[in-house]
């Protein structure tokens, strides 16, 4: 009988390894940074903060750090992450060097955050372009979800304040392109607000919903080909009269608040009007039904719109609001969408719940806090927030297959990028990562690099 000495095996560690490469798997964001060009675009859009002789490429160093957000830092500093791996990731700045091209983008505004926008917008449509069938496009049609995003800040730092939950912080508002069942979704906007920023203010949806669609390929930027999908802070009446003025003419999904005479409309629905609400498969939701108003409620909003409610047996332990009737939990949305039936109109809009899936991941890869001090500053890092979630959308989209292209950041974190893998050159300079034959991922990785690398290089 042998005596227990513990859990798990013992090992002794010491230094001098040669040849290994941690964190390996990131060739994969490497690799679809390149594909897709946005290392070019990027360099080239920040052309003009580049001062003479310097050593590094402000493109590089920007997209350096959005890797490392990538990858899981929260800061500037964690850019050493890469530093240490120069043969996957080439030569890195310093920390210094790091901050002072923030520094410099802060200090330049809107003019370099429209730099990185029209770089990031370019590099899109050509990713969309590789991804065929799997772009978010390959429908006909787009979906934009805007939702705002509460961030705590633990010390005082520029519109820092008081949040409608009773925290400290800011207050964003993002819009994310939803991929649809199959895939995640990839961010277009991220609007920096104070914490005490209103929900519904239509000023910064407008706004949001701007950037968002600069983002997308011209021939989404207007038309009913573009779907806009918010909760009821989005349900004013600015922004969907914006969202519907002459000439952009966009789809839209809202959620509106049950107001008094919505709640009323309600109790005058006859038990005739309501149809069982569906699953994404086509089966009745158990306990939900859906019915259309018309009359008096839509008087002063656009011509078209379309208000439908939804009722449905509380969950168990959910509390009844005073807007509810009869026992049953009411919620309202408006859209100018015809010809469907309103069972599936339903379902699209409560499918807009994915966009809470995309703020957890957001949250995730570098939004849990804004690391710097002043608000032009922590506008640049919300850019480079959306780099690093660019590059982890479109990585699985252009050679990710089956379930692993749903996977969120924090799993790829753990199965693909953190993958040791054992540097080997041959005698003609080739050099090929060598990942352990026994991670259960090694084939997942190795194949998805064999798609990236079949694709076509940017012209």
């Amino acid at each position: 009988m042998s005596k227990r000495t513990g859990s798990y095996p013992r090992v002794r560690v010491e230094g001098g390894g040669r040849g290994v490469v941690s964190q390996s798997g990131a060739v994969l964001l490497v690799e679809t940074a390149r594909k897709a060009g946005l290392d070019a675009a990027i360099s080239t859009a920040l052309v003009p903060w580049r001062k003479a002789r310097a050593v590094h490429d402000p493109g590089k160093v920007l997209l350096d750090v959005a890797l490392a957000v990538a990858l899981g830092g929260d800061c500037l500093a964690d850019v050493a992450m890469l530093r240490a791996e120069p043969a996957v990731f080439g030569p890195v700045a310093s920390d210094p060097t790091v901050s002072r091209l923030v520094d410099t983008l802060a200090a330049a505004g809107p003019r370099a955050l429209g730099a990185i926008r029209r770089a990031r917008a370019e590099v899109r449509e050509r990713v969309w372009r590789l991804a065929g069938e799997a772009a978010p496009d390959a429908g006909g049609e787009v979906t934009v979800d805007i939702d705002g995003v509460l961030v705590l800040a633990h010390s005082e730092k520029q519109d820092a304040a008081k949040t409608w939950k009773k925290t400290f912080g800011h207050h964003p508002l993002f819009a994310f392109v939803d991929h649809g069942p199959g895939g995640s979704g990839e961010p277009v906007a991220g609007l920096l607000r104070p914490g005490n920023a209103g929900s519904n203010t239509a000023a910064d949806h407008i706004e949001a919903a701007r950037t968002a669609l600069a983002q997308l390929p011209t021939k989404y930027r207007r038309g009913r080909r573009t779907l806009i999908r918010t909760d009821s802070a989005g349900g004013t009446h600015d922004f969907l009269n914006w969202l519907t003025t002459r000439g952009r003419w966009l789809s839209y999904s809202v959620g509106m608040t049950i107001t008094g005479g919505i709640h009323q409309a309600v109790l005058l629905v006859p038990a005739s009007a309501w149809t069982p609400a569906v699953e994404p498969g086509g089966e009745i939701r158990d306990g939900a039904w859906v019915a259309e108003l018309a009359g008096d409620v839509l008087k002063g909003w656009p011509k078209g719109m379309r208000l439908i409610v939804r009722k449905e047996r509380p969950h168990p332990g959910a509390q009844l609001r005073f807007t509810d009737a009869d026992g049953m939990r009411l919620t309202c949305f408006a859209t100018n969408t015809t010809h469907a039936p309103i069972a599936r109109l339903e379902l699209r809009h409560r499918q807009r719940a994915r966009a809470e899936d995309r703020i957890r991941a957001a949250r995730d890869t570098g939004l849990r806090n804004l690391p710097l001090h002043q608000a032009t500053q922590n506008q640049i890092w919300l850019e480079i927030v959306q780099l690093a979630l660019d590059l982890l959308a479109w990585m699985p989209m252009l050679a990710l297959t089956g379930t692993a292209r749903r996977w969120e950041p924090k799993r790829m974190r753990l199965r693909l990028f953190s993958a040791a893998a054992q540097l080997v050159t041959t005698g003609r300079r080739r050099r090929y990562l060598r990942l352990a034959r026994h991670w259960p991922w090694t084939d997942t990785i190795t194949s998805a690099f064999e798609r990236l690398h079949a694709l076509p290089d940017p012209g």
